[in-house]
C-alpha cells in the first residue's frame, strides 16, 4: 500500500514539473464539480463573476462522483487537471501528500481568507500539517434520518416519537423497535409481531448504504459511534492513531450490521454491494421506510414520487440520542482548491474567493440544494426549505447548533487507509468477519504511520 502511494505521488510530481501545462486557456478558468443539482446554482455564480471581472471566463464542467474522481487522478498525471476543483475532504489529505494543490495563503485574493467568515471548525479542517490553507469553504453537511410519512403513519408510529428515538448496542433502545415496526415481510407480517420471516423481506425499516468503508461510516453507522462517544483518531484534524481496537466501536458496528441479519436492514448484497442503491431510491421504491442519509441529499428525496408519478411525502428526524446521553452527526463540508497545474493561479484564485463569498454563497443558499459555508448562506437555505419545500431542516442544523457534532477525521496516507478499511468494514457487513476483526486492522492503519510518518 504505501509503495503505491510513493508511485502515484512520483506519476503526479513528475507532471507537475511538465511544465503546468493543464486549466484552462488564457482568460479562461476551467471549474469541476460533481454534483449535478448544485450546477446551476454556481452557473449563477459564474454568471456575476464574469460580469464583475470582463476579462476572466469561467467554464464549468460536472462529471458524476465516480468518473470525477478517476477524471481528476488522471488530470494530475496527463497534465489536463482543471485551474480549480470542488474538493472532499477524504481526498484532500492525499492531495496535498502529493502536492497538486497551492496553498491559497501564496495567492493574493485568498491570502486574506478568515475562519471566522465560515461555520465554527469547517475552514481549520482544509490546512495542511505545514498550517496553510488549501482549500475555501463552500458548503457544510450533517446526518438525519429522511422517512416515508406514509409508511410511518401505516406503522402506527406518531412521527413526533421520531424526534426523540434512542440507541444502544445492547437492545437497540427505541431506535430498533421503531425500524422493527416499519419492516414488513412478504406476508405483511412486521418486525415486532410474531410470525415475521426475516428472510422474505418486502420493506425494512431501514435503508441501508454500503458498509461505510470509505468514508468512516459517515451515512451509515457514524451517527451511532458517534452518540457512544468514539472517535476515529487521537486527534483530528491530522490525526496518527486509530481507535478501532475499542470496543464501543465494536460493540456499536456489531450492532448496527446485526440489523441485517435481523432482517430490519437489507443485507450487503441487496443494496448492490460495493455500488449500493442509494437510500433515497429505496424509500422510493418501497424497499425502506426510513435512512440516514446527508443534508447534500435533501433535492433528491423531496423530488422523490412514486409509480404514478405522485409526490412522496417525506419527513425528517434527527439522528437517535446515544448511551452518552446526546445525539450526534458527523460535520464534513466541501471546498474549492487551486491546483498546481493551472497557468494562472492568480485568476484561479479570484474564482475560489467569489466562490467562498457572500454573494455566491447567498445564490447557492437561495436554491436550496447544500448548506453555504457562511451563516447567512445557510440562513437563505433554512427559509428555502421552509417556504418552497414546506420542510422543516432542523434536524440538520440543530446538530450545529446544539454542538453535537463531530469533524471528519482528516489524515495522511487517506487512499491507503480507505484501501484496508474498505474490504474489513464490507466483511462485517456481510458478516464473515466479526467487529473484532477491526483490530487487526486499526494495526495495519497505525503502522502507515510508523513506517511513513
Amino acid at each position: 500500500m504505501i509503495r503505491r502511494a510513493y508511485a502515484a505521488a512520483a506519476l503526479v510530481l513528475a507532471a507537475t514539473a511538465c511544465g503546468g501545462g493543464g486549466g484552462g486557456s488564457a482568460g479562461t478558468i476551467e471549474y469541476w464539480l460533481w454534483d449535478a443539482a448544485q450546477q446551476p446554482g454556481y452557473q449563477k455564480c459564474a454568471d456575476a463573476f464574469q460580469r464583475q471581472n470582463p476579462g476572466l471566463r469561467i467554464n464549468i464542467s460536472q462529471y458524476g462522483w465516480d468518473d470525477y474522481w478517476s477524471k481528476l487522478t488522471a488530470g494530475f498525471i496527463a497534465d489536463t487537471a482543471p485551474d480549480v476543483f470542488t474538493d472532499h475532504l477524504s481526498k484532500f489529505p492525499q492531495f496535498v501528500d502529493l502536492r497538486v494543490l497551492r496553498p491559497l495563503d501564496d495567492l493574493a485574493a485568498t491570502r486574506d481568507l478568515r475562519d471566522s467568515d465560515y461555520q465554527q471548525g469547517l475552514a481549520a479542517l482544509w490546512k495542511g500539517q505545514d498550517g496553510k490553507r488549501y482549500g475555501a469553504p463552500k458548503d457544510w453537511d450533517t446526518i438525519a434520518m429522511f422517512y416515508s410519512t406514509a409508511a410511518v403513519r401505516a406503522a402506527g408510529i406518531d412521527p413526533a416519537q421520531l424526534q426523540n428515538l434512542t440507541w444502544n448496542p445492547r437492545d437497540g433502545g427505541t431506535f430498533e423497535k421503531t425500524i422493527a415496526r416499519l419492516t414488513i415481510d412478504q406476508n405483511g407480517v412486521r418486525g415486532d409481531e410474531p410470525g415475521f420471516d426475516k428472510t422474505k423481506v418486502k420493506t425494512y425499516g431501514l435503508a441501508a448504504d454500503g458498509s461505510g468503508g470509505s468514508s468512516w461510516g459517515q451515512t451509515q453507522w457514524s451517527a451511532f459511534t458517534g452518540s457512544a462517544g468514539w472517535q476515529a483518531t487521537d486527534k483530528n484534524p491530522w490525526g496518527t492513531h486509530f481507535n478501532l481496537d475499542q470496543p464501543v466501536l465494536q460493540e456499536t458496528l456489531n450492532w448496527y450490521f446485526g440489523l441485517a441479519r435481523k432482517g430490519y436492514m437489507a443485507d450487503f448484497a441487496a443494496i448492490g454491494g460495493n455500488t449500493p442503491i442509494g437510500p433515497d431510491k429505496q424509500i422510493q421504491a418501497g424497499d425502506a421506510a426510513m435512512g440516514l442519509n446527508g443534508s447534500w441529499t435533501i433535492a433528491a428525496f423531496t423530488k422523490l414520487t412514486d409509480a404514478s408519478g405522485k409526490k412522496l411525502d417525506i419527513g425528517l428526524a434527527p439522528t437517535p440520542i446515544g448511551p452518552t446521553g446526546k445525539r450526534a452527526s458527523m460535520f464534513n463540508g466541501l471546498a474549492d482548491s487551486v491546483t498546481t497545474f493551472s497557468k494562472q493561479p492568480e485568476d484561479a484564485a479570484k474564482w475560489v474567493k467569489f466562490l467562498s463569498g457572500e454573494e455566491c454563497q447567498n445564490i447557492i443558499g437561495q436554491s436550496g440544494v447544500v448548506f453555504p459555508a457562511r451563516p447567512r448562506g445557510t440562513e437563505l437555505a433554512i427559509q428555502y426549505n421552509k417556504s418552497e419545500r414546506n420542510l422543516d431542516v432542523s434536524p440538520f442544523t440543530n446538530q450545529v447548533k446544539d454542538g453535537t457534532t463531530f469533524l471528519f477525521p482528516v489524515t495522511s496516507n487517506a487512499a491507503d487507509i480507505t484501501a484496508l478499511t474498505r474490504p474489513n468494514l464490507d466483511a462485517v457487513y456481510i458478516g464473515s468477519a466479526p467487529a473484532s476483526s477491526l483490530t487487526g486492522l486499526n494495526d495495519q492503519l497505525n503502522a502507515l504511520f510508523q513506517v511513513v510518518g
